[in-house]
């Protein structure tokens, strides 16, 4: 993996920014993909002086998992269904005829029924006219990335060969990696490989044009990097040895134990082998950071809790109860990963199990944590998600892709914590998404993000994801027309007034 960008960037001074994943931005194909309506999103935040966008993953996804970013094939590859075809029609690769949208591409309750196979079919036609010609830019991409590209395209060539079969059932001498059987499926596949590596070159060029375009407008990214890959992915598959997995089945996987009220959760990832990753210099966790921080510039490191210790459930184990907390890396990982990639862009996901020892890290690298003021008790005079008690230290949010929006949240509170919302804020709560943004606004936090949902004051049904579900997630989309210009000056105007220009 080439080396690691030198001029990461972690400088927030009391900013402010909107949370929207990719898939919700409007689109002329089904879903949000990286054309114009990512173009007209930092348009939009440009005018209302916003310094920050922040998204899910945009690794590739699946129908298996409900198209979830955080159940990916792969933490390094972008996700084919991104891209934007009209870009490709304008390279002659396919016809105007051809990108003509779907019929029921503006159904959001079948958007990826739809869009996920006819993405799939255009871009097998523009690689088979790129294909007679070819591209000194598409072998250098190839070369360049191939510590993770040769891999990933062999991975989903094999996939495609074996009817999307988990690699886990794959015949013996591919599923173990075996050299001379790994030669005769790069042989045999090298077309599909070939083809899949297309992919990733157009993703990777529309994403650096997205990029350039925000450090235009002078929009800091903010990405996101899930713990824990997929057992079905490449990145296991591929670098077993960093995880608890044998002879291709996992030892422990991850989760969290049992909290009163609930039962604890598995995940069914496998957990890192912390040593053997630690010697290696965490190899794979650096080449993962260092692609990651070539498309954003900074990052949220999801259940940062992990770092510091984690829940480890053996395999074969069904109740979450069963596991045992073990060390996680700690202080060894982040100082070789600041010494690697020249500083710590991240942003860390604390909000649950929280205790000493996490706070303890988290200070000990100046990393900025979470507040969520859905998850605020307001009746108490003071609470960690309350905006009053924000400190400086951290990110605060109105909501995030795991919660209801603003007024959905308002909506299912009983009416004692009603109550103590408005009186807290001040407020009646007849306009409570625009009542929390002001009063996440006005925090100590050095960041402040909302989401397009609560500028726009959606309720439950503009929600993004449901925990725990897997049934019409991610397929949120709002309208080009939504963010005018009397909403960037609303934001403006908040913004100017809290000092977050």
């Amino acid at each position: 993996m080439q080396g690691g960008r030198k001029n990461v960037r972690m400088d927030f001074e009391r900013a402010s920014g909107v949370f929207c994943h990719l898939t919700s931005l409007p689109g002329r194909h089904g879903i949000g993909d990286l054309g114009d309506g990512a173009r007209d999103f930092l348009a939009f935040l440009e005018r209302a002086d916003q310094s920050v966008w922040q998204f899910c993953p945009v690794g590739p996804t699946s129908g298996a998992h409900g198209h979830s970013p955080y159940s990916s094939p792969s933490t390094f590859a972008g996700n084919p269904l991104l891209i934007d075809l009209d870009a490709l029609c304008e390279r002659g690769w396919l016809t105007a005829a051809e990108t003509e949208p779907p019929a029921g591409s503006d159904d959001s309750s079948v958007a990826y029924d739809v869009v996920a196979p006819y993405k799939r079919d255009r871009l097998r036609r523009a690689f088979e006219r790129f294909d007679a010609s070819g591209s000194p830019g598409f072998d250098a991409f190839r070369e360049r990335e191939a510590d993770w590209l040769a891999d990933y395209a062999l991975f989903a060539a094999l996939k495609d060969e074996h009817d999307g079969e988990p690699w886990m059932s794959w015949p013996a001498g591919v599923r173990e990696r075996d050299p001379e059987a790994l030669a005769r499926a790069r042989d045999d596949l090298a077309e599909e490989i070939r083809y899949h590596a297309f992919v990733q070159w157009r993703f990777d060029e529309q994403w650096r044009a997205l990029r350039a375009a925000a450090d235009d407008r002078g929009v800091t990214l903010v990405g996101d990097v899930p713990m824990y890959p997929a057992l079905d992915s490449a990145d296991v598959w591929a670098n077993s040895e960093a995880f608890a997995v044998a002879d291709g089945r996992p030892t422990a996987v991850a989760g969290v134990p049992p909290n009163p009220g609930d039962d604890g959760q598995r995940w069914g990832m496998p957990v890192y082998d912390w040593d053997a990753l630690a010697a290696d210099d965490y190899g794979w966790w650096r080449a993962r950071l260092q692609r990651l921080l070539e498309r954003v510039d900074v990052a949220r490191l999801d259940h940062f809790k992990a770092f510091e210790s984690y829940w480890a459930i053996p395999a074969d184990a069904d109740d979450p109860a069963a596991g045992e907390w073990r060390t996680g890396p700690g202080v060894d990982f982040f100082e070789t990963v600041r010494d690697d990639i020249g500083g710590l862009p991240f942003i860390v996901e604390d909000l649950g199990f929280l205790d000493a020892p996490l706070e303890t890290l988290r200070e000990r690298f100046d990393f900025p944590g979470m507040r969520v003021a859905q998850y605020a008790d307001w009746c108490a005079d003071h609470h960690r998600h309350k905006p009053h008690d924000y400190p400086n230290d951290c990110v605060a949010y109105t909501s995030t892709h795991d919660t209801d929006t603003i007024v959905g949240y308002y909506e299912s509170l009983d009416d004692t914590q009603r109550a103590c919302l408005e009186y807290a804020l001040g407020v009646s709560g007849d306009g409570v998404a625009w009542d929390i943004i002001d009063g996440v606004w006005e925090s100590e936090a050095v960041l402040a993000v909302t989401t397009v949902p609560d500028l726009l004051g959606s309720g439950s049904d503009a929600r993004l994801n449901t925990p725990g579900t897997t049934a019409g997630n991610w397929r949120w989309r709002f309208d080009p027309a939504a963010l005018n210009d009397a909403l960037a000056e609303r934001l403006r105007a908040a913004t100017a007034a809290t000092g977050r220009t």
